[in-house]
């Protein structure tokens, strides 16, 4: 599948990949570091409307989406977003979506990718169940992804450049999670504080066939100097935020109290949701964590063990270099009782280190401990015939964005 913006990606020489089924943008000819730090210190330009998208409509919409979602739909307003998992009766993630509230009786869904099918199942199957009464007649659901474009303009610079262009409205009042109708060179547009990198920006949603609005937003002016941003970008901006990857820091077997999601589960909500008991009765054994490598030059990816006194202790869901830290970092299960701070041992595959434009390369033959960093004094045994290397606990947001906008 191609998005709407298929011939602009390649006319950009993007390195173009398979995601998901969809032929998506990997990176442009500036390379991921530099699309990562655009995006950290003036702006970006993705193209994601491979996610999906999927309108609810109906009397019934609200009660539909409360019966699915732990969060409290309840809360919002008209033009309001809200962040939440959709769990299984055990208590794993169906998948984790934002729910935009246009009116009490329309929501716009955005859904991950690989969930779409899945998602859209699921959704119509409760709204056909006995249990939430007459929801079938009453509320409805369509998959609007081929119709609907989808551009997140994300950075420090993003509403400045959205400024520029639609001088009536102030978009200071815009505040995060909220939205808004606008006209963007003559497009109608939803336009919402949202994102997925850890800096200030905005999702946009106009039809399909509007393709002149990734060249138009490119090039708003010179100043703003805004570089598209492709998958790879996009990965290392949300890994450094603590923003998690469906497949990878959730799936089906776990769930939204295992990992930092516990804020999203309303217990006291009036309606019950899918999922509430077996979330109130599930003893919790391990907990998501962050990590941070000691040596500077090593990187820890997705399947690595953890180890903590030569025994193995959990996995790593994801991992990468960090452009804005300079260093190797990740999220990775480990017991609950597992302290921040705490040093571990990591398995890397045998001469992992990271390249120049942060993506791994490989040496054969290189072994030892190698890099910077890393404790002193003595160490616990280690398991043998596996490379290891140190790294320390942590919570799982490693950057925290500066709000202070300088042009």
């Amino acid at each position: 599948m191609k998005t709407p913006f298929y011939e602009e990606h390649r006319s950009l020489n993007a390195k173009m990949v398979d995601f998901h089924g969809w032929v998506m943008p990997l990176q442009y000819s500036a390379g991921i570091i530099n699309e990562h730090m655009s995006v950290r210190k003036r702006a970006g330009l993705f193209d994601v409307s491979h996610m999906g998208r999927f309108e609810v409509k109906g009397p019934n919409s609200l009660e539909l989406l409360q019966n699915l979602m732990t969060n409290d739909i309840s809360k919002l307003q008209e033009n309001q977003a809200l962040y939440s998992p959709m769990c299984y009766e055990s208590g794993g993630i169906v998948d984790d979506l934002i729910i935009y509230m246009i009116n009490r009786e329309r929501f716009l869904l955005v859904v991950n990718s690989s969930n779409r099918q899945k998602d859209f199942e699921w959704i119509l199957e409760h709204g056909n169940n006995k249990q939430t009464g007459s929801l079938s007649s009453s509320a409805s659901i369509e998959d609007v992804t081929d119709s609907m474009a989808l551009l997140a303009l994300q950075g420090p610079l993003a509403q400045k450049v959205l400024q520029e262009v639609v001088a009536d409205i102030n978009f200071d009042l815009l505040k995060p999670f909220n939205l808004l109708n606008a006209k963007l060179f003559g497009v109608e547009c939803i336009i919402s504080r949202t994102g997925y990198t850890g800096e200030d920006g905005f999702e946009i949603f106009f039809n399909s066939s509007e393709v002149q609005l990734w060249d138009k937003l490119l090039h708003v002016d010179s100043k703003f100097d805004i570089r598209p941003a492709g998958l790879g970008a996009r990965d290392t901006l949300r890994l450094e935020a603590g923003f998690m990857l469906y497949g990878n820091d959730l799936d089906e077997n776990i769930t939204p109290l295992e990992v930092p999601l516990a804020w999203t589960v309303k217990f006291d909500k009036i309606q019950d949701f899918v999922g509430k008991n077996a979330l109130r009765t599930n003893m919790l054994t391990r907990k998501l964590v962050g990590f941070e490598m000691l040596q500077r030059k090593r990187i820890a990816r997705r399947g690595s063990e953890v180890f903590l006194a030569g025994s193995k202790i959990g996995s790593i869901t994801s991992g990468g270099f960090s452009p804005t830290l300079n260093k190797s970092i990740g999220f990775c299960f480990v017991p609950s009782d597992v302290p921040f701070d705490q040093i571990v041992d990591l398995s890397i595959t045998k001469g992992a280190r990271e390249g120049t434009d942060g993506r791994e390369v490989v040496k054969g033959g290189e072994g030892g401990e190698g890099g910077e960093g890393g404790e002193g004094g003595e160490r616990e045994p280690r398991p043998m015939g596996i490379d290891l290397y140190t790294a320390k606990i942590r919570n799982t947001r490693f950057y925290k964005r500066n709000k202070e906008v300088k042009m």
